[in-house]
């Protein structure tokens, strides 16, 4: 399934690099925290279990990649990390940082980024 993801992420990756680059006006604004999902992703919702209860009260942007505007944002994020064409989800962009993929050992590096954005 995750090789799945990752294909469908690359192909409309190349879908909207190609385009007349009608993307949308919104831009990836380094105070907020970005969460690209797909509902089909499992390190998806594992990421977005761990957020829920371990900081429940963190704002977070959720966008999910499968409609138009979010992936557009999505390929935004990545072009500002020079992710290149391997992107996945889930994505983070958390200010100047970011984090690509979930696993257990991630939610340390999560915790210390969202310091940042805690009020």
């Amino acid at each position: 399934m995750k090789k799945l993801c990752c294909f469908l992420s690359i192909i409309l990756f190349l879908t909207v690099s190609c385009s007349d680059n009608n993307t949308s006006h919104q831009n990836i604004q380094p105070d907020k925290i970005y969460f690209f999902y797909a509902d089909t992703c499992p390190h998806c919702h594992d990421a977005d279990a761990y957020i829920k209860e371990n900081h429940p009260d963190l704002k977070i942007i959720k966008i999910n990649v499968a409609e138009k505007s979010g992936f557009e944002l999505f390929v935004k994020c990545a072009r500002r990390f020079n992710l290149g064409q391997n992107i996945g989800t889930p994505l983070f962009c958390m200010g100047n940082n970011y984090i690509m993929g979930w696993a257990p050992h991630y939610a340390k590096r999560f915790d210390r980024y969202a310091k940042a954005f805690k009020k």
